[in-house]
């Protein structure tokens, strides 16, 4: 399966900044329209929205009204994830921030992220922070 067109793959920090209308979250909504999630960032998001205490059903609704593609975490990625550990590990980037960044970088787009931490990468990927 071929992943979906898109111009940015956005990060759970800002899925979760647009939905909870943190700062940032105006800059977010013009690229939900554009941008992908990796299935683990979707994982990532739902998981913060279940410890909210929302159902399943409710979670699947919301982000389902979002229009994001997911984009699978498949072997290609999951090399690719663990590619970029080193790189990222000074800055405390988690598995979840790496398959990002990963997803962005195989479909060559930029990634959206709420994490400063983000600004100070030196990797060949366009990073746009939110706030």
């Amino acid at each position: 399966m071929s992943p979906p067109v898109s111009r940015c793959v956005l990060d759970a920090s800002a899925v979760l900044a647009y939905l909870h209308r943190e700062a940032g979250h105006e800059r977010i909504e013009p690229l939900m329209e554009e941008g992908v999630i990796s299935a683990v960032n979707l994982s990532e998001v739902a998981s913060k929205l279940a410890e909210r205490g929302a159902r399943e059903d409710s979670i699947r609704d919301i982000l389902g009204e979002l229009g994001l593609s997911a984009v699978p975490f498949d072997e290609t990625l999951a090399y690719r994830a663990a590619s970029l550990r080193r790189s990222t590990q000074a800055l405390g980037l988690s598995l979840g921030d790496r398959a990002c960044l990963a997803t962005a970088a195989l479909l060559g787009v930029r990634a959206v992220t709420a994490d400063r931490a983000w600004e100070k990468l030196k990797l060949p990927v366009k990073v746009v922070v939110v706030r």
